[in-house]
């Protein structure tokens, strides 16, 4: 193919140095002094199992000691993934602005969380629970509705970790692997990480992540463009390659609707993972969690300069039917062997870091909500997100999406249906347990059903007014499941119901 580079030993040296002494630092945390925040040893309520762990409130929740600056790490860590560094800039590359749906979306979440998350944690920290299906249970003491929201979390996170997959997968054949030896690596890489490091590995290492991103990142968008000649010629040659509909535009109208939908969806599901609301339990206070909210939009920026790397590409002559390597291919035509080898590894831990953390919120939920009572160790954990990896990997090697960042937005479609149970369960308004799980099954099925019949596709033609419009299915199963709960709501309320938090 025209304008591919290859790696060299320099760039692999470089790569195992960084993105090993990151896998250590994580999988060796538990054996630092000062592990807590503050240096401060557990509490003495906290459950420490008969195998001297530190319990699971401390693997899985950090022992919800984490201060702003950590937590807005941490959060930063497992919501900006290879999904921001890999498969946003891919889209960009293949199908133009249309891929840039990733930026609006991030902007709408943040007063999402600042608003409805201070009082989750609050319930949350209140109550003990550790998961979103904690809460449900407490809201509505139902079982079933505790174990569909667990089961959707559970299911939603996986094709998002087998993004993660992709993104390490993708740099390592970069560097000159082939066959099965690069998802190898990324798998044991990833299991070695979160087995023996628990929450604090990617607290620790989110740091880490982020710096070597932010250099990587600066790097790209400052000198690529030096040697492209400039933003203005890079914009110009960009017109060239992606036909704009009219001078003043540059979406299609097609495009225009399910750009806005994947937008609102993509928002509206972002806070309901597992792992992104375990990385907001994991917060000390309410107050940490709205300082967050403030400073995380400093993430959105970054966003935006990296999808501009699929821009970049094309003008740079990479030439690719393989849309995930985009970025790789970049960084080893236009930077020296031993820095793309650094921002190789920059690549790897920024999945590696999300990755660990959706793969403890989904044990947080096997252990808790799912398996029978007496499974809250943390060996129990440590195998349950073991074998939520190994779901994640089936994802990778049997889901067969056009583009990586399909695999996150059909974890959107699943985890979208939590949202009535879980957001709509919070207001005054007494929805019953009866409606939430109709909703949710309707919703579940109707979503599934879209994507199934559309071939993993995050969009669907729809029929409105005479006109068929491009539009988000999760968004169209979310509001199925909406008015299902409403009408059920109404015919069979509930006649027992946990009062909600003011």
């Amino acid at each position: 193919m025209n304008g591919i580079p290859a790696a060299d030993t320099l760039a692999l040296a470089v790569f195992i140095f960084f993105f090993g002494v990151t896998i250590v630092a994580g999988s060796t945390v538990s054996h630092w002094k000062g592990l807590l925040p503050n240096g401060k040893k557990a509490a003495p309520t906290q459950h420490v199992d008969a195998e001297g762990g530190h319990g699971t409130e401390e693997w899985g929740l950090g022992g919800r000691q984490f201060g702003g600056w950590v937590t807005w790490f941490l959060v930063g860590g497992d919501f900006y993934t290879a999904y921001t560094v890999i498969a946003v800039p891919a889209l960009v590359y293949a199908v133009g602005a249309y891929g840039f749906f990733a930026l609006p979306y991030t902007i709408i979440v943040y007063p999402f969380i600042f608003v409805v998350m201070p009082k989750l944690w609050k319930i949350a920290h209140d109550g003990g629970h550790a998961t979103a299906a904690d809460m449900i249970r407490a809201r509505f003491q139902s079982r079933p509705l505790e174990l569909a929201v667990a089961l959707s979390g559970l299911i939603a996170v996986m094709p998002y970790i087998a993004l993660q997959l992709i993104g390490i997968r993708t740099v390592v054949e970069a560097l000159g692997f082939s066959g099965e030896i690069p998802l190898i690596i990324a798998f044991v890489s990833l299991a070695a990480y979160t087995w023996l490091g628990g929450l604090h590995a990617p607290a620790l290492t989110a740091f880490i992540k982020d710096v070597m991103i932010y250099i990587a990142v600066i790097a790209a968008v400052t000198l690529i463009p030096i040697k492209l000649g400039g933003y203005g010629h890079m914009f110009d040659v960009m017109n060239s390659v992606v036909a704009l509909p009219d001078d003043k535009h540059v979406l299609p109208t097609g495009q225009i609707m399910p750009y806005a939908t994947l937008a609102l969806s993509s928002a509206l599901a972002a806070f309901l993972y597992p792992h992104t609301l375990t990385g907001i339990l994991a917060a000390k206070s309410a107050d940490t969690v709205k300082q967050n909210a403030v400073y995380l939009p400093v993430y959105t920026i970054v966003l935006g300069l990296i999808a501009l790397l699929g821009m970049m590409a094309h003008v740079a002559g990479i030439d690719t039917t393989v849309s995930t390597m985009v970025v790789p291919y970049l960084f080893l035509k236009l930077f020296p062997d031993w820095f793309a080898g650094f921002a190789f590894a920059a690549i790897a831990v920024g999945a590696l870091v999300p990755a660990a953390v959706m793969a403890i919120g989904a044990a947080n939920l096997l252990t808790h909500n799912i398996l029978p009572k007496g499974y809250e160790t943390v060996t129990a954990s440590r195998v349950a997100a073991f074998g939520v990896k190994l779901g994640a990997l089936l994802c990778v090697l049997f889901l067969n999406a056009k583009f990586a960042i399909d695999l996150q937005l059909l974890g959107g479609v699943i985890i979208l249906q939590t949202f009535p149970a879980l957001i709509l369960g919070l207001t005054k308004y007494r929805f019953s347990s009866v409606g939430m799980l109709s909703g949710w099954v309707v919703g579940t099925v109707v979503g599934l059903g879209i994507c199934w019949t559309d071939g993993l596709k995050p969009i669907h033609a729809l029929a409105v007014g005479g006109h068929t419009q491009l539009i988000s299915t999760g968004l169209i199963a979310l509001v199925i499941n909406i008015i299902v709960v409403g009408v059920v709501s109404a015919i069979v309320p509930n006649k027992t119901m946990a009062v909600a938090a003011e």
